[in-house]
């Protein structure tokens, strides 16, 4: 058989046996919006680390953080700083939250809006900007799924291809299992992504330079500017890092799919073992640096970063074991993909045309229509990964900066009870708006920071003066009198 042939069977191999884990996953339990979205709230520790966990590690850990290493170096870092300290920010904020959402029936982030100020518009907004955020994030996973394929594969199968195919499995089985899919697709794509970094980030110094050590000494000597700020950047210095690490801190649980998992816990307990767990996994990425550090010296005529590891992989293994690269990079792309799928079609349909247009639909109406606009959501999602633009890029940029803009919301509904619904839609609008202006007018950074940090201290800013100057409000989880 030829080389495309072999990685090509493994790849096909290890993506069937994660689809049919997410087929199982649904089978015989009936997928009400419950069951579909937050899994009837039972995941226990370790299922829940490996959601989370799954959602959290998808195709930017195994290809943005190799790229950026390779392109960007000493930057680079800010992935391992925000990681840790957004754990470390779950362990505090995420207890209390899932406490809300069993005592309220909480299942999104929207959810959480609508109950603490009590205005629909504002939870059509949150829901409105989740969709949008989250478009062009599905858009990156759909995307690096075709790179890794077709780079696994010899390009035995052509990006366009593998993308279609991907996207056709990811949206039968969130239709079919919901979030629990994505749990139990995580067990595999979790060990096996662990086994493949560590593995590749520890032969690849040792097989070309005789070590690690060795490895950084060859590169340093080659390019002693890239380990230090800003890097191989012009202008990503320490007030970047420090703005982005904060920004990124902050937003960490703020995409609606990474809030809403944690309603999926058992109990606080849960939660709480989860943010003490979840950093034992920031530890395989140190070894994804090294294969883009490596990359420097191995491929210096490679133009894109983002190729860099699975590049470095080709050239240095054999094929049966590059489908392995292939397949657990695969699932990687496709178990982050599955539950924003999930996570957008519960916002369209239940936060924004719910309320706005048909309040009159069940839950169990809520429940089918999701389901079809998975399907919807897919198919403009792949048409944006298979007709991508520069547009998009600044899409996704908006995307992260955007989502962190629900944090005074959150913050504010947990711990200030004087803040207001005008004052917190006011604040949202304003982060919003400048992290549009910023992100699409190229002013990212922005006097050396983190664009979109800038436009989180404005929101904190209005939505502070704005609800003291209100009149305040009844806290909507507040028991009644």
């Amino acid at each position: 058989m030829t080389p495309s042939t072999i990685a090509l069977s493994v790849i096909g191999g290890i993506v069937g046996l994660g689809s049919l884990l997410g087929f199982l996953a649904g089978a015989r339990r009936q997928m009400n919006l419950e069951q579909w979205t937050v899994g009837a709230r039972g995941f226990g520790t370790v299922l829940l680390w490996l959601l989370m966990a799954g959602e959290s590690f998808t195709t930017f850990s195994l290809l943005g953080a190799s790229g950026w290493a390779f392109s960007r170096g000493a930057p680079a870092l800010y992935i391992l700083a925000y990681l840790t300290l957004g754990f470390v920010l779950s362990f505090y904020i995420l207890p209390p939250i899932w406490e809300l959402g069993r005592r309220h029936g909480l299942q999104t982030l929207p959810d959480f809006f609508q109950r603490r100020y009590g205005s629909r518009t504002l939870t059509a907004l949150v829901a409105l900007i989740g969709v949008i955020s989250i478009v062009p994030y599905l858009q990156l996973q759909i995307t690096g799924l075709g790179i890794i394929v077709g780079v696994a594969s010899f390009d035995g199968i052509a990006r366009t291809a593998a993308m279609s195919i991907g996207c056709v499995l990811v949206s039968a089985f969130v239709f079919a299992g919901g979030i629990r899919a994505v749990a139990w697709i995580s067990v595999l794509k979790d060990f096996l992504l662990v086994f493949v970094v560590i593995f590749v980030g520890i032969a690849i110094p040792v097989m070309h330079f005789g070590g690690i050590g060795k490895m950084f000494d060859a590169v340093i000597a080659a390019k002693p500017a890239h380990f230090v700020m800003p890097g191989s950047t012009p202008n990503l210095g320490h007030g970047w890092f420090i703005s982005s690490v904060l920004l990124s801190t902050f937003g960490f649980y703020m995409w609606p799919h990474q809030l809403g998992a944690c309603y999926t816990a058992r109990s606080r307990e849960t939660i709480r073992r989860n943010a003490i767990m979840m950093p034992l996994y920031t530890l395989s990425l140190p070894f994804v640096f090294f294969i883009g550090f490596a990359a420097i010296l191995m491929l210096p005529e490679l133009k894109n970063g983002d190729l860099s590891f699975l590049m470095v992989a080709r050239d240095s293994f054999p094929p049966w074991f590059l489908g392995v690269v292939g397949g657990a990079g695969a699932l990687t792309a496709m178990v982050p993909a599955a539950v924003l799928l999930l996570s957008a079609a519960a916002l369209f349909t239940k936060n924004f045309f719910r309320p706005l247009f048909a309040p009159h639909l069940t839950d169990d109406q809520v429940a089918r229509g999701a389901k079809w606009i998975v399907v919807a959501i897919s198919l403009t999602s792949l048409g944006f990964a298979v007709f991508s633009s520069s547009t998009l890029v600044s899409l996704l940029l908006m995307g992260y900066a955007g989502v962190t803009q629900f944090f005074p919301g959150v913050i504010f509904g947990l711990f200030w009870p004087r803040a207001t619904t005008t004052g917190v839609t006011s604040g949202l609008v304003t982060g919003a708006g400048l992290v549009a202006f910023f992100v699409l007018t190229g002013r990212d950074p922005f006097l050396g920071l983190n664009a979109g940090f800038i436009a989180l201290l404005a929101n904190f800013l209005v939505a502070v003066v704005v609800s003291l100057a209100t009149p305040a409000q009844r806290n909507g989880f507040e028991p009644e009198d």
